[in-house]
């Protein structure tokens, strides 16, 4: 049995996982965090936990929640949500970090099922996740850039300078000006124009997205 930990600050969806984890009695311990700090405490403590997580709602970005993966690998993550776009599970779900995904909208027997895999370390992925993964996207960087080097491309075809996207997503200028040359080298571009045509054709970010 695993330590389930439930980062979902929405106390109706809560109870109602407490309530299923109870009925299906595969968690030694549940434990509720309200924000990243108190989830990267729990972590350090129970390294392999499964943790449930609603995006959504929770002062995660894209690229601290796959680098909290990364850093603890045998937790099991499912993403629990309501609202989660094609954009963003692509990303994780190409990010061979290994996600589960479940919506808020599926129903208790899915619900159920998905937290049955993660107790015994493995993922659950809803009708939408599939289908995600089932579309023919062309992406010609799928085999070349990392997930945070396409998290950065996707800021970068928004306009954002690295001083911009390293405030936001918490991190140094240092790390966020490594990603860019390394996407640059990667791709044999010269410049930002090239950058956002490559993500444009990728599907790393919407034309409606795009205001350069």
């Amino acid at each position: 049995m695993r330590e389930f930990i439930l980062a979902d600050n929405q106390d109706i969806t809560s109870e109602g996982i407490i309530s299923l984890l109870g009925k299906l009695a595969i968690a030694n311990e549940i434990i509720r965090v309200s924000n990243r700090k108190k989830l990267m405490e729990q972590l350090s403590i129970y390294p392999n936990a499964a943790v449930i997580l609603d995006y959504t709602l929770f002062d995660f970005s894209d690229f601290q929640m796959m680098n909290a993966k990364q850093k603890y690998p045998d937790s099991i993550w499912l993403l629990f949500s309501d609202e989660l776009t094609k954009y963003f599970l692509r990303q994780v779900l190409m990010s061979g970090n290994m996600f589960g995904v479940v919506m808020k909208t599926d129903s208790v027997n899915d619900i159920s099922n998905a937290l049955q895999r993660m107790a015994n370390g493995r993922i659950y992925l809803c009708d939408l996740a599939s289908q995600v993964l089932r579309e023919d996207i062309p992406n010609q960087m799928s085999d070349k850039l990392t997930a945070s080097e396409r998290m950065v491309l996707h800021e970068i075809a928004l306009g954002k300078t690295t001083k911009e996207i390293a405030y936001e997503h918490n991190l140094s200028f240092h790390t966020i000006n490594t990603h860019r040359k390394n996407i640059f080298r990667k791709l044999e571009i010269n410049n930002v124009h090239d950058a956002v045509k490559y993500a444009l054709r990728a599907g790393l970010v919407d034309s409606s997205e795009y205001y350069i």
